[in-house]
């Protein structure tokens, strides 16, 4: 009888600790979630070019941007060749036709033009490329929303501040940063002016939204 009544306390003892387990470990888990967390995400690198990016490759070539190519050195002047980067990652050159410009640096790519045209098409060349105007756009509650320049080290309340500021309307907590490969980022302003942690870099062709507060 007296082994019985210690094994029942035993069991009564274990099932409350696993209980108790289940319990704390739960609401650990929920606070990682990431559809509920409002601490920014860093940006998902692909294998696509042209989609996300960290800083060091800013000065690589992505879909969209402009690229002014210019030929010098030849008996006929030609104007410069300047492009937006197709969805397939190439630029079209006269003669030489797709090139692929994508990943690469201003140097890079001029390096494989100059190849590409020397010596088949000429004896002597020099090429110069250059990156056109890059560009970031913050829409909805900012004073001044539209298209902005991009002139590198941006973040989320930089961006804001270059559109004129928040309007009186603005929700300040669930501001959107929408990369170029669509991925979704929510920032808290308010806490993002606090922790510059919390305040995501913005890249070129990235978007910020700023909703509308229901209060």
């Amino acid at each position: 009888m007296k082994l019985f009544w210690k094994a029942s306390n035993v069991g009564l003892f274990v099932c409350g600790l696993l209980f108790t387990g289940a319990i704390f470990t739960g609401c650990r888990s929920s606070s990682y979630d990431p559809i509920f967390s409002d601490t920014p995400i860093p940006p998902v690198m692909t294998g696509s070019p042209g989609t996300g990016f960290t800083a060091a490759e800013v000065a690589r070539f992505h879909v969209g941007d402009a690229v002014i190519v210019a030929l010098s050195g030849l008996p006929t002047q030609i104007d410069p060749h300047q492009e937006t980067i197709k969805e397939d990652g190439t630029i079209t050159m006269p003669d030489i036709g797709h090139v692929q410009a994508v990943g690469k640096t201003a140097g890079e790519l001029q390096n494989e033009i100059y190849n590409l045209f020397v010596p088949k098409w000429y004896r002597h060349l020099t090429v110069t490329v250059t990156a056109g105007e890059r560009v970031y756009y913050v829409t909805g509650e900012v004073k001044v929303p539209g298209q902005k320049v991009y002139i590198g080290q941006m973040t989320v309340t930089k961006a804001i501040t270059s559109a004129g500021d928040f309007t009186d309307f603005a929700n300040h907590k669930k501001v959107w940063l929408i990369r170029a490969n669509g991925q979704r980022i929510k920032v808290n302003c308010n806490e993002a002016l606090q922790d510059a942690t919390r305040d995501p870099q913005v890249y070129p062709n990235d978007q910020i939204r700023v909703p509308r507060r229901i209060f």
